[in-house]
């Protein structure tokens, strides 16, 4: 996640984890309270959208609204009610990702991670007024290190990374993992009872099922390679991550550097299963990048980002696809990079990251659009 390029310039890196593929950190002076720069929305016109914002093809998508302006920005995931977000960010594009919440039209940001460590996917917790996000601030106020390239193109697993709860102003913090490891990627079901998340504690990257305070934890998935990216369905009876299944000697290679704390991007697949981790299903198996799953509002599909749709493996776009594999269809036409995306509550909106309208090459911001089906 200390990337810096986003989109084009690293789609692999794009391709692997919510972890690798955010942003860094609050700009040095910001704090809890403080404005992102320029965080005012900025909405397309009715008649005629700028291209920036809106591209041929997109049907799904209209009143396309850009949350943020500047840095990297990314993750940004609904509060229950449906009127604010919580996402990360690097404003000024330096430093190490942080967790931050803001209204659903971008005003009102606010810190509410320590601003220490690295930080990474956070989520309210529907019912309380609570929040949930990874940090490496107990381990270290430093960021962590890079990952060492002498491998070739490899990414860091941190083992740095605990499991927090807060209050949605940041107060009350509260561990509920200290297992040594990596412990990240955690979302909640839809009335706030279990908290999914990733985690290496049994040497692999494998899904884990838990209560808010920590207890009952519960390894839901145990195939060799990487699952992760979990989130429940709207009524909470399924689960959809992605996921790597690595043979021979790419499996070899996973499990060689996953001891070291690293990890080699490749291919991902859509999956579902049930609450209980019963009943895995493959969705996808096009050879692509596919990642951050998130199920439509009625349960029926799932909406992803991959780069099946460029030869080169560089852009990434969001596609819909039922959980039997059929009926994929393209939903985002930006020549560069669209992920993240997540439908409000309501079922009405949908917010996505995306390189579109940058000021910068590479530069990518939260959007919010209404949802047509």
């Amino acid at each position: 996640m200390s990337c810096k390029t986003f989109g084009r310039a690293t789609p692999a890196f794009f391709a692997l984890l919510c972890l690798l593929i955010m942003p860094g950190a609050a700009a040095a002076g910001e704090g809890e309270g403080s404005e992102h720069p320029h965080a005012h929305a900025h909405h397309a016109e009715a008649a005629g959208e700028p291209q920036g914002l809106h591209f041929d093809g997109e049907d799904h998508l209209t009143g396309v609204v850009q949350l943020t302006f500047g840095g990297q920005n990314a993750e940004a995931y609904w509060a229950p009610d449906s009127k604010r977000l919580i996402y990360q960010a690097t404003p000024q594009d330096e430093g190490c990702d942080q967790i931050f919440v803001m209204n659903a039209d971008g005003s009102g940001n606010a810190l509410v991670s320590t601003g220490l460590g690295r930080t990474t996917c956070s989520y309210f917790i529907p019912g309380t007024d609570r929040i949930i996000f990874s940090s490496t601030h107990a381990a270290s106020k430093e960021c962590p290190p890079p990952p060492d390239f002498s491998r070739g193109y490899v990414w860091p697993i941190y083992s740095g990374y605990d499991i927090y709860t807060a209050r949605d102003d940041g107060s009350d913090l509260v561990r509920i993992t200290d297992s040594g490891v990596y412990d990240a990627e955690a979302t909640l079901s839809p009335d706030g009872e279990w908290v999914l998340f990733t985690s290496t504690r049994d040497g692999d990257l494998d899904i884990y099922r838990m209560r808010p305070d920590g207890s009952e934890v519960l390894r839901l998935t145990d195939d060799p390679g990487y699952d992760g990216g979990p989130f429940f369905s709207p009524d909470g009876s399924k689960i959809c991550y992605r996921a790597s299944r690595p043979t021979g000697e790419a499996l070899e290679d996973y499990q060689r550097l996953l001891r070291e704390g690293l990890i080699r991007p490749g291919q991902l697949d859509i999956y579902w299963m049930n609450a209980d981790g019963t009943d895995k299903t493959r969705v996808t198996d096009s050879g692509a990048a596919n990642f951050c799953p998130f199920f439509t509002p009625d349960g029926e599909r799932i909406i992803f980002s991959s780069n099946l749709g460029d030869p080169q493996g560089r852009n990434f776009d969001l596609y819909l696809v039922n959980l039997d594999g059929s009926g994929l269809e393209r939903v985002t036409f930006c020549p560069s990079f669209d992920a993240f995306p997540m439908f409000s509550p309501d079922g009405k909106r949908l917010a996505f990251a995306s390189n579109r309208n940058g000021s910068v090459m590479g530069e990518t911001n939260v959007f919010v659009a209404n949802w047509a089906d």
